[in-house]
């Protein structure tokens, strides 16, 4: 087994110093762009309430740990943008911190300052982590719940374990589904108890340990709900129950959910995308061969809480959402990491040329850094979704006479967030009901792309009648909003 690592020298924390420094940054720009459709919610449904109505009831959209934080600093801040994601952004760089932490424990400093940069640098990183929700927030908990797990089992010390309970309630508390990385691990460990996998031999410690830990995180997570313990099945059954008739059923075919992981990550760019997976997939095959000589127990891992989130979403007939798998996309970038110099390695030596294996190593890390800075750049070419543009727009230029509806689910977030005397059209009844009427009408859709398909008379006017006044651009999938009017 692999020993513990050696201390932080001064080289090591100068670098990740730096790394934290350019993660703070980038997450930073851009902070006070409009709020999005979840966001909006998340203030108006939540962090708005007075502290002792926050609990009140259970909701999906909901992250309860984070939502406390995001209130705490705009109570002290003020009702800003910034101020509901700040959190989001703390938790988003230490979340990069936990990352180097774990790549030193799986493998060294090298690939751990390699791995800690291309999470400062990701994409997706950022844009969660300037999202008023507790994604980064919930990856932090199990990044570091996973490093106190790998540890535990590595020596099943009580103090370890304990501090395993506290991030597995922590995570579980930020959203339900954090459940499912600590359910993950449960397996792994249950697996090593009955096969003796990376494990020494079986004492008393290795089965009471981590029950202690399991026992800690149990205890706090249901005081931590006990308030709304009655309606969290309730919910569970209502998603289900939305799922079922969503004319987006594609958002339950996992294909779909890494067809749009990819999608969301380099852009609609073809071959390059099909080059990319395949590329991926090749060094995270390399990346799980390299973990297994140091750490044997980290690709078992991630691979368990990928399986267990597919089932409990598939059975649960629920949405999978890519943002499920987000805890993973830091793992993977490890994974990646040391698949490429475990790859370079075995090119070196199987071309007879030993000495080349750091360079084709140095190579590959420079070609990663390079696209996610590329690709990075997207975070900030347009909000996530203008909402806020939207309402100005319409109100700016509106007619005296002019009716304006808001496309489900957009209304009521209009009426309660911006106090706009919008309509609400919800379906495609609601639509001929309100076109059949004559004068002139202002449409704003959010999210067209379900709209259209939820109401396809509403598409076919869009490509007639209905003139198109703005587009307004999203960094979100399916973020676009739509302006039409009928003079």
């Amino acid at each position: 087994m692999k020993q513990p690592s050696p201390a932080l020298d001064r080289n090591d924390l100068a670098i990740l110093l730096f790394i934290l420094l350019l993660a703070a940054v980038l997450r930073s720009a851009g902070l006070n762009a409009p709020l999005w459709y979840d966001e909006i919610r998340t203030v108006d449904t939540h962090v708005s309430l007075p502290w002792n109505e926050m609990m009140r009831e259970y909701s999906m959209n909901h992250h309860y740990f984070f939502s406390m934080k995001a209130k705490l600093v705009s109570q002290i801040f003020g009702d800003q943008a910034w101020a509901y994601r700040f959190p989001a952004v703390l938790f988003g760089v230490g979340l990069v911190g936990v990352i180097w932490w774990l790549a030193k424990e799986v493998a060294d400093s090298t690939i751990a300052h390699v791995s800690a940069l291309l999470v400062a640098l990701s994409y997706h990183q950022v844009w969660f982590s300037q999202n008023a929700r507790g994604y980064t927030e919930l990856a932090f908990w199990s990044t570091l719940g996973f490093i106190f797990f790998l540890r535990g089992m590595r020596q099943p010390a009580t103090g370890t374990w304990v501090a395993f309970g506290f991030t597995a309630a922590a995570a579980v508390f930020t959203h339900l589904t954090g459940a499912f990385f600590f359910v993950a691990l449960g397996l792994i460990w249950l697996l090593s108890l009955v096969t003796g996998f990376d494990r020494g031999t079986l004492t008393r410690e290795w089965v009471l340990h981590p029950l202690v830990g399991v026992a800690v995180a149990l205890v706090l997570v249901l005081l931590a709900y006990l308030p709304i313990l009655p309606s969290i099945a309730g919910t569970v059954s209502e998603v289900s129950a939305t799922s079922a008739v969503d004319p987006m059923q594609e958002y339950q075919n996992p294909i779909w959910t890494i067809v749009e992981g990819l999608r969301t990550a380099v852009g609609n760019t073809g071959p390059l995308m099909l080059f990319i997976a395949i590329s991926g997939l090749a060094v995270i095959v390399f990346g799980a061969v390299g973990a297994h000589a140091t750490q044997p127990l980290f690709f078992p891992s991630i691979a368990m809480h990928i399986a267990v989130t597919l089932l409990l979403l598939l059975s649960l007939e629920m949405r999978i959402w890519p943002r499920f798998f987000f805890v993973d996309i830091g793992l993977i970038i490890i994974l990646a990491v040391v698949g490429c110099r475990y790859g370079a390695d075995a090119v070196a030596r199987w071309a007879q040329q030993p000495r080349f294996g750091s360079p084709l190593f140095a190579l590959g890390v420079l070609a990663m850094i390079v696209v996610s800075v590329f690709l990075v750049q997207r975070n900030y070419s347009a909000p996530k979704q203008d909402l806020a543009g939207a309402f100005a727009l319409v109100e700016e230029t509106r007619s005296p006479l002019e009716r304006v509806y808001a496309i489900n689910p957009g209304g009521p977030l209009f009426e309660d967030h911006f106090d706009a005397d919008w309509g609400t059209i919800g379906d495609a009844q609601d639509y001929s009901e309100a076109m059949a009427q004559p004068g002139p009408v202002a449409l704003v859709v959010l999210f067209p792309d379900r709209m259209f398909r939820a109401i396809p008379d509403l598409q076919r006017d869009a490509e007639g009648r209905l003139e198109r006044v703005h587009e307004f651009a999203g960094t979100l999938g399916d973020g676009k909003v739509l302006v039409y009017r009928r003079r």
